[in-house]
């Protein structure tokens, strides 16, 4: 009976030990299993466009300017240039294909440009900052962008507009007056608001 006793003594913690081993090695998998998704999660929400279309101040809108003058070549070769009062508004883009802002509010561009194109209330025009040619036309016709893209090699348009980084947006009213700067990336619901507030002000089309 002693060794009996002594026997199932020695046995009773070893197996405790056995069933908590296999109970320690899953809760660290379940930790590090927690730890990847919440990395993911955080991966996801800081790459996914914003949800704003942020107005930032610029001398052309705070003096209610007429938009400086936007002619020249586009990145096809072809001539443009924008009418001093275009009748309609328009969404003047500066960006690069490079710029991971500017190639995530890409869709929302075209998505902008489909909704409004059959009314003619606003239509988007792209400049190129930063950037070559070849590289931003090869950009604009992955994304489906099929508005006028201006070259802008010598960065003048840029400079007239006081564009510092990408994307830059402003709109312009149909009277030819800039309303609305907008710095970073833009949304086609963030660019209605613009338009709804620029005809509340009385600027129309």
């Amino acid at each position: 009976m002693t060794i009996g006793t002594d026997v199932d003594e020695e046995a009773t913690p070893r197996a405790g030990l056995a069933h908590r081993a296999p109970a320690r090695h899953t809760a660290r998998w379940v930790g590090v299993s927690t730890l990847v998704i919440a990395a993911g999660l955080i991966a996801v929400l800081a790459t996914r466009p914003s949800a704003l279309t942020v107005e930032a101040k610029n001398p052309l809108v705070d003096n209610h300017a007429v938009a400086p003058t936007i002619a020249g070549a586009t990145v096809d070769g072809t001539p443009f240039r924008l009418a001093r009062a275009p009748g309609h508004y328009v969404v003047v883009n500066f960006f690069a294909s490079w710029c991971v802002p500017c190639q995530e509010e890409g869709p929302e561009l075209v998505a902008f440009q489909f909704q409004h194109h059959q009314s003619g209330t606003a239509s988007m025009l792209s400049v190129v900052f930063n950037d070559t040619a070849p590289a931003a036309r090869d950009y604009q016709a992955k994304i489906g962008a099929t508005w006028p893209t201006m070259a802008d090699a010598n960065g003048r348009l840029a400079l007239a507009y006081g564009v510092r980084e990408n994307p830059t947006s402003f709109v312009i009213a149909p009277d030819g007056r800039v309303v609305a700067s907008v710095l970073g990336g833009a949304t086609a619901a963030g660019l209605d608001k613009i338009l709804a507030k620029a005809e509340a002000a009385g600027y129309g089309t």
